[in-house]
């Protein structure tokens, strides 16, 4: 086999979605498996919707994931350009080839006479397809239309039994012909169809497997009758299960993010998110779910895609995200929240950074929770979250544990974490108080919180003065 390229093309008409970033992760493993190229190219020929904006955004995003692209904007190659805008004049030739050689042919049905015929043939519950007007039209006939002022598209003619292909996923794969119908290949104002280009560009540059959504299986046999009519090889095809919500329907907005970008905003890792996405309908032979790039570059394989729709399971992708925030050495995570410190309204110098950064490591999922876990470090008093935690120190025996702290601590000139943990042992002899009856009491006057990070070390960061007060103001609570 010739060596494996495999192509990205995103419309740059917004967001990239996570289905698509699905799409892109599935090629890049596929081609760093296969040791091959992978292409970015930019489908941009709905030039009402499309943006240099949305453009910029999904080549951000893809930095972002880490997959990086061995041809495409930015990084040139031989089969430049790499947007199809600016590729117009290749779709003209090859739609005139078709043209000459009989193929394909002029259609100037209005798009009202169009509707009329659609509505027809469901009411007699017909196949809804172009019914072939404008087929056999004579040289007089097209010139006495375009005298009437008729613009025309340009149509393929399907007269092929069946149109099939080689799906990694799906098999082989067949439509009859009776089902696809003459379909356009160029629009009125000269634009081509999606069907249209990507073929011509897949061609170009040599593209040898197409791996995308299984949303696109219906354009796949018209894409087939595009590339025998030229008498160019036809690539292997791929089309990955669509992605569902927990509901089971397709994925939308209403299951919350969408949008790489989204997830980045929400303190997602990259290499989480590539893990997470490269599993949906796709599992290694070990059953392991964490899985770096190395790996999953070793062991994809679409042999091991299953047919079925995969679920987007927002929970288990919270559990990966936090594995891999764990695994972060402790100054990757300190200069990775602190965006989200500054996002929360918190200024910290980077020494302030490293000391909290410890504490709350093991306590967040996404990093966006970050600020909201750091701010019972800076609150001046602490109100207790809730009745249980009030009740704690409601307790008489927290008042003597609170009150003996105060006592253990007036002559102290030091407050490491060594000198708060001698405190508390002392505090536990003086007072007769141990266990959680000691430590919770503590916590709760020191934080509010029944549950937080490590204990000597918030004191430690507080400082000796504000914990004395803090435990004056929990006697009087």
């Amino acid at each position: 086999m010739s060596e494996v390229r495999t192509r990205f093309a995103p419309s740059p008409t917004g967001l990239l979605h996570i289905g698509n970033a699905r799409t892109a992760v599935m090629n890049w493993l596929f081609t760093r498996h296969s040791g091959g190229k992978f292409i970015l190219r930019i489908e941009d020929t709905d030039v009402e919707r499309s943006t240099v904006e949305s453009e910029t955004a999904i080549l951000n995003d893809l930095k972002w994931l880490g997959l990086d692209w061995d041809e495409g904007p930015e990084v040139g190659g031989d089969y430049a350009p790499y947007r199809q805008s600016e590729r117009r004049n290749r779709y003209d030739a090859v739609a005139q080839t078709l043209l000459d050689a009989g193929q394909a042919y002029r259609c100037y049905c209005t798009p009202e006479a169009l509707e009329t015929r659609r509505e027809a043939m469901r009411a007699a519950g017909q196949n809804v397809q172009y019914d072939g007007q404008c087929r056999h039209l004579t040289e007089a006939d097209r010139e006495k239309l375009e005298a009437q002022g008729r613009e025309s598209v340009i149509r393929f003619k399907v007269d092929a039994d069946s149109a099939s292909f080689q799906d990694l996923i799906r098999e082989t794969v067949t439509f009859p012909g009776d089902t696809i119908g003459d379909f356009v290949l160029m629009r009125q104002n000269g634009m081509p169809m999606y069907n249209f280009c990507c073929v011509i560009d897949d061609h170009d540059m040599a593209i040898t497997h197409v791996v995308r959504g299984d949303d696109h299986v219906s354009n796949t046999p018209r894409q087939v009758l595009i590339y025998q009519a030229m008498g160019w090889d036809v690539p292997v095809f791929a089309h990955t299960p669509m992605i569902l919500g927990p509901d089971k329907q397709r994925l939308s907005k209403r299951h919350g993010a969408t949008s790489v970008s989204q997830y980045e905003a929400e303190g997602y890792l990259p290499e989480a998110l590539v893990n997470f996405l490269s599993l949906l309908s796709w599992s290694s032979a070990s059953g392991d779910e964490i899985l770096d790039r190395t790996r999953l570059i070793q062991e994809f394989d679409f042999a091991r895609v299953s047919k079925s729709a995969a679920v987007f399971d927002t929970d288990k992708l919270r559990w990966m995200n936090g594995q891999y925030i764990r695994a972060l050495s402790p100054e990757a995570f300190a200069t990775a929240i602190q965006p989200f410190l500054v996002e929360a309204g918190l200024t910290l110098s980077e020494a302030q950074i490293a000391l909290i950064a410890p504490l709350f490591q093991e306590k967040v999922e996404v990093l966006s929770q970050i600020g909201e876990k750091v701010s019972v470090l800076f609150q001046e008093h602490a109100t207790p979250e809730n009745e249980e935690a009030a009740a704690l120190i409601g307790e008489e025996s927290a008042k003597t544990v609170f009150q003996t702290f105060i006592d253990e601590t007036a002559a102290l000139s030091s407050w490491q974490a060594e000198d708060f943990k001698a405190v508390m042992k002392a505090v536990q002899k003086a007072s007769g108080v141990k266990g959680k009856g000691l430590w919770m009491p503590v916590r709760v006057a020191l934080t509010g919180q029944v549950h937080g990070p490590d204990l000597s070390a918030t004191a430690v960061f507080f400082g000796l003065e504000k914990c004395r007060r803090l435990m004056q103001e929990a006697i009087s609570a």
